[in-house]
């Protein structure tokens, strides 16, 4: 869970991105028979699992949680925000201790990892409306056989009328200048909260807070819509009003 190189990172996150296709061949297939979409397609349980920690029962499955986990949940969320005509409910493996985890805990110790931070930054999508989005994305990766997309995106309205823009940066080398066109919209206000660090960055029971959720206030009004720059190895929370 914590030790691997580049190639494995992209490996990593190519893999979490095949959980669009089984999506998409699943959804296939249901529509038809349910064109209508009644029936919710559940995925019972996503996530990352790993070779288990040195000195730990491999029957119990603990394993730490890096930026690495961090981008694979901004991945796979963002594909279930796209697909939430679909996709009705989605399960992480799992919530303690236990693969890609969003707690840990030592005795009465606790500490909350990456891909907590992530959750908390996605939950502005859960009862928001899906809006349609695309952006422009590049190929990258260290082999051929596990390249990536470097940038993926999902966007709501919630009730109140904010967008929410979620983005990943996959790249490890990488920074990204984002110009967005919103369309019959006028930006009036920008907030935003951002993930990111080295590929192996963790939260430990010595060092709780090495990774967590900041302020990213590095957004221009422009006349379309906005302007930033997304850093390498990050995951974005926008809200736009």
């Amino acid at each position: 869970a914590t030790d691997f190189d580049d190639k494995v990172w992209y490996k990593s996150l190519n893999k979490a991105l095949f959980m669009e296709t089984l999506i998409e061949r699943h959804g296939h297939i249901m529509d038809e028979y349910d064109p209508e979409k009644k029936i919710g397609m559940i995925v019972d349980e996503w996530g990352a699992w790993y070779t288990v920690e040195p000195g730990t029962n491999p029957g119990f499955l603990y394993q730490q949680n890096t930026m690495r986990d961090a981008l694979i949940a901004g991945i796979t969320l963002n594909i279930f925000n796209k697909h939430s005509d679909r996709v009705k409910m989605a399960n992480l493996a799992q919530i303690v201790n236990v693969l890609q985890s969003v707690i840990l805990t030592d005795g009465a110790d606790m500490i909350l990892t990456p891909t907590y931070h992530v959750f908390d930054m996605y939950k502005y999508h859960q009862d928001a409306m899906l809006v349609d989005s695309s952006i422009e994305t590049e190929t990258i990766g260290v082999e051929e056989e596990w390249q990536v997309p470097n940038l993926t995106e999902s966007v709501s309205v919630a009730e109140d009328g904010a967008v929410h823009i979620t983005l990943t940066n996959l790249s490890l080398d990488k920074d990204y200048e984002i110009r967005t066109i919103l369309t019959d919209y006028q930006v009036n206000e920008v907030k935003g909260e951002i993930v990111h660090g080295e590929m192996h960055e963790m939260n430990t029971f010595e060092t709780p807070d090495q990774v967590r959720v900041k302020e990213f206030n590095e957004v221009e009004k422009t006349a379309e819509g906005i302007k930033f720059t997304i850093p390498k190895c990050s995951v974005l929370h926008l809200e736009v009003r």
